[in-house]
């Protein structure tokens, strides 16, 4: 594995038992239809797909679809959070297919999937290009992959003032942790570009056609400063096979 994508392993591997509480308390809250609403309307109606939670941290969206009648895999390259995710569906009473694995090497055979979806994601890999590639191959013809990001990188060189809830996950984060993440941020920046316009780019390149962005969906999900607000402001891209 590559060193970065070890210690990005290594950081979310750290944060997996404190991110678990917060994604169950999301699903109990009003922010799970929220994002059903933001999901839904991309994917294709009238019947259950197969779909990809690439990333998928402790399993929030990977929850949220399966009780949606879908049947949903989740990966991530983290073991710690792939346990937060089984821990996750099994207190929700589902049965999910999580696995470790790396978002940029998808060990699926080919056009497996009806939908992919993923959330703060793509900001942390180092070569976005490629998993843009390999999220195309897995992909079905007329497949949809939704994606939900920020320009992170961007927005740690901004001095973000936002007076967040004592509850707030960046709260409850040790410090040296958040030295960790700043160093991390840090390093992949070099590999990025301003998103979402690098995005649609490598979508293009990747063969991806019908590309959609979406920049209003953060006001829709975080309308409020609560212990889920988001400072950075997401982006949805949508994009067809």
């Amino acid at each position: 594995m590559e060193r970065i994508k070890n210690r990005v392993s290594c950081y979310w591997s750290k944060r997996s038992g404190a991110f678990l509480v917060q994604r169950l308390h999301e699903f109990d809250s009003e922010k799970k239809e929220r994002w059903t609403a933001e999901i839904e309307k991309y994917l294709p109606e009238g019947r259950p797909l197969r779909i990809l939670d690439i990333g998928t941290g402790t399993g929030f969206f990977a929850c949220l679809l399966t009780s949606k009648g879908h049947q949903v895999t989740g990966v991530d390259l983290s073991p710690d959070m792939i346990k937060g995710a089984d821990q996750m569906a099994d207190s929700l009473g589902m049965e999910i297919d999580f696995q470790v694995m790396d978002a940029e090497n998808l060990e699926f055979e080919n056009e497996s999937f009806d939908a992919l979806v993923t959330r703060n994601v793509t900001w942390t890999l180092p070569h976005a290009e490629k998993a843009y590639r390999e999220w195309y191959r897995v992909l079905k013809k007329g497949g949809v992959f939704i994606n939900f990001d920020a320009d992170y990188c961007r927005a740690a060189e901004t001095d973000m003032d936002e007076e967040l809830p004592e509850n707030h996950a960046h709260k409850l984060v040790p410090e040296a942790l958040k030295s960790e993440n700043d160093l991390i941020t840090m390093e992949l920046s070099a590999y990025q570009e301003p998103r979402p316009q690098w995005d649609v780019q490598l979508l293009v390149e990747a063969g991806f056609e019908k590309i959609s962005v979406d920049m209003g969906v953060y006001r829709r999900i975080y309308d409020r400063i609560d212990e889920f607000y988001n400072p950075v402001p997401i982006f949805a891209i949508a994009a067809c096979k």
